[in-house]
């Protein structure tokens, strides 16, 4: 983060065409506190130099590390010049070099540390090219003149030369910076852009609709909206989330398009790998859930959200998490919050306007040491990060009671997990404060505050209490029981690297058997074939990764072609490969013709460079600098059946969800 700088040197040339300013930059970096305080500073210092030449249209960019830099060196190098083809694009390379010479031990960290950085810099870089962009366009400026030499030089040179015409101004539209195009696309806009773009929606949503069942939301918002389910429509044909849904989250990312496409793509897959949809249907909690969760719904607020009431003083979490393991206590709370879903649709349509978050209301009375029990917080600080990434914008306020003297160290370990906007809906509350004005009166009807809080109500939420010592399991017993709770799915999951393809071996004994498949490409790009052989591969070796220092949890990686086979003496391909990008649902199927090994297989996808350019994309060179840019995840479903009951074959490959 920019803390300050100070200008070194500063050159300007008396034609005003080139501008060397040298800066020594304060910077805090977003490093462990412990390996700041072993360094021995808070702050580190950079150097760097803009030179811009207004005559050749360029500008170069070099910045170099003071702080430390007999034990790290940092080098960076940046450069916008004009694209040789077209002169109204601008053409952006970046150069980085780290050399760690030595840092008190921790040089594994600290090169971790500023991967991290550099890559997230750059990220930020496109986002303020476009905030400036936007400043610009607010100001009634959409375009900026290229330089000319003064007025006395124009004079000298009129008499003799004919000026040359100056190329026409890029003419920025409304929608670019508004609607998340990254400075890439703005850059390539041409003069016509002020049309509507390609691919612009016509339709709008019935303003009737948006009241009724969205709330109010501006033309850009409701254009965002569009967008992104229309591309949920390319890519998830035939089964997509309800507006309420997708709006959900595109507020949690201000409607930032991209931003809200990839944890809402993530989401859509967890929820199908974990089955989340049906979990209200098929999933009973446990007698000692329903016996000791001191949590439950109880009716609604003054706004019509609905109510959800958890007496945490009173709750044993200590003896949930050894008799239960984390895992129940997760999918407990999941089906909470699928229930807050279906609550939030049945209040919209009582109240007749659109309801889409419920309030919960924390009784932290009796709350003590016991709850700041390690694996009980663990699995709370889990729990959290679960339900962020899923259910953004679903908590529309948080009203925590009777806080005693031990909350603020709860909240200083958990709070750091919590979003910003979501920790702006917190009321706390200490002693009885929730009884005097600005207190609990002012969002809940005092006909429904429950007994134990003073009020008139009877809540029907369990008290909680003790879990008797009984019903505990060993370390062993809830390892088996969250394995099977987490695998009552018939998908699998698995891990492509660069170099290491994921491969499943199917044998088929009658030809004319249908192999069908599913599969989601939960990140990264990967490469689809099939392949058949006559004998059958070595028995799977699980790669251990120990070659890709890489550790993937909940996924595997089975190759098995052997090396020495040959494609076309040893095996066949029987399908075209197909490049599926990340977030895309894949189901075909294939009509053995023979018998034998066929071998379905996901392999890694490299980006071929840019066709028109030496020079590689911006988006190429983000992912060439993640630390996990050669891995990919997918999680799939194969199955094989007798043709004679395979009434309907898919297409051989068809991207559904």
């Amino acid at each position: 983060m920019f803390v300050a700088s100070d200008t070194v040197n500063e050159y300007k040339s008396e034609d005003e065409a080139i501008h060397v300013i040298e800066r020594r930059c304060k910077l805090d970096i977003d490093a462990p506190r412990l390996l700041k305080k072993i360094a021995g500073v808070d702050y580190v210092y950079f150097v760097q130099k803009n030179s811009l030449n207004r005559r050749e249209r360029t500008l170069h960019i070099e910045a170099y590390n003071e702080t430390f830099s007999n034990r790290v060196i940092i080098n960076e190098h940046c450069c916008y010049t004009v694209h040789p083809d077209n002169e109204d694009w601008t053409c952006f390379e970046q150069s980085a070099s780290l050399d760690i010479k030595s840092f008190f031990g921790f040089e594994s960290t600290v090169e971790k540390i500023a991967m991290k950085q550099y890559t997230s810099n750059i990220k930020k870089g496109k986002e303020i090219i476009e905030y400036y962009l936007k400043q610009l366009e607010e100001e009634g400026i959409t375009f900026v003149p290229r330089w000319t030499p003064p007025v006395a030089c124009k004079l000298e040179s009129s008499t003799s030369h004919t000026r040359r015409p100056v190329s026409p101004a890029i003419n920025i539209p409304d929608s670019a910076t508004k609607e998340g195009l990254t400075n890439k696309e703005i850059l390539n806009t041409s003069s016509s852009t002020s049309e509507p773009t390609a691919g612009t929606p016509d339709d709008k949503l019935d303003a009737d609709y948006i009241k009724r069942y969205l709330g109010d939301l501006t033309p850009m918002q409701e254009s965002c909206l569009i967008r992104l389910r229309q591309w949920l429509q390319e890519t998830h044909k035939g089964k997509i989330p309800k507006d309420e849904h997708i709006l959900r989250f595109l507020r949690a990312r201000d409607f930032n398009i991209d931003k809200a496409r990839e944890i809402l793509c993530q989401s859509l897959t967890w929820r199908k790998q974990h089955q989340v949809d049906y979990i209200l249907d098929t999933w009973n909690p446990p007698q000692v859930l329903q016996d000791y969760y001191a949590g439950g719904w109880h009716h609604h607020d003054k706004d019509g959200r609905p109510l959800y009431v958890l007496r945490l003083g009173q709750m044993d979490t200590k003896g949930l998490v050894r008799a239960l393991g984390e895992e129940a206590l997760l999918r407990y709370v999941l089906s909470i919050n699928e229930e807050g879903l279906r609550r939030c649709e049945e209040n919209t349509k009582v109240f007749g306007r659109p309801i889409s978050s419920w309030t919960c209301l924390v009784d932290l009375e009796g709350l003590n040491m016991r709850h700041l029990w390690r694996p009980g917080v663990k699995a709370l600080l889990r729990i959290i990060e679960v339900v962020e990434a899923n259910y953004p914008e679903t908590l529309g306020r948080l009203l925590i009671l009777r806080a005693p003297r031990v909350f603020p160290v709860l909240w200083t370990l958990v709070s750091p997990f919590i979003d910003d906007n979501t920790r702006k809906k917190f009321l706390i509350y200490a002693g009885n404060d929730y009884q005097g004005p600005g207190g609990l009166l002012d969002y809940i009807d005092k006909e429904i505050i429950p007994d134990f809080l003073g009020g008139e109500c009877m809540c029907e939420v369990p008290e909680g209490g003790l879990v008797p010592k009984s019903l505990y399991r060993t370390a062993e017993e809830l390892e088996n029981e969250d394995i099977k709770l987490w695998t009552e799915t018939i998908y699998q999951s698995a891990s492509v690297f660069k170099g290491a393809p994921h491969e499943v071996l199917i044998q088929i004994v009658d030809a004319s058997s249908v192999i069908t498949w599913d599969f989601d490409v939960c990140k990264g790009d990967i490469v689809f074939n099939i392949f058949h052989s006559k004998r059958a591969p070595q028995p799977p070796k699980k790669d251990s990764l120990g070659a890709h220092s890489i550790t993937s949890p909940g996924g595997n990686n089975v190759q098995l072609i052997d090396k020495v086979w040959q494609l076309g003496r040893d095996y066949s391909m029987v399908e075209s490969p197909l490049i599926c990008k990340e977030g895309e649902s894949v189901q075909g199927s294939h009509v053995t013709r023979w018998p034998g090994f066929y071998i379905l297989q996901w392999k890694f996808h490299s980006m071929p460079a840019c066709a028109t350019t030496n020079l590689p994309r911006v988006d190429d060179v983000l992912a060439s600098l993640q630390v996990s840019s050669h891995k990919c995840k997918v999680m799939y479903y194969t199955e094989v059946i007798g043709s004679e009951d395979f009434r309907y074959v898919w297409p051989r490959f068809m991207k559904v969800s």
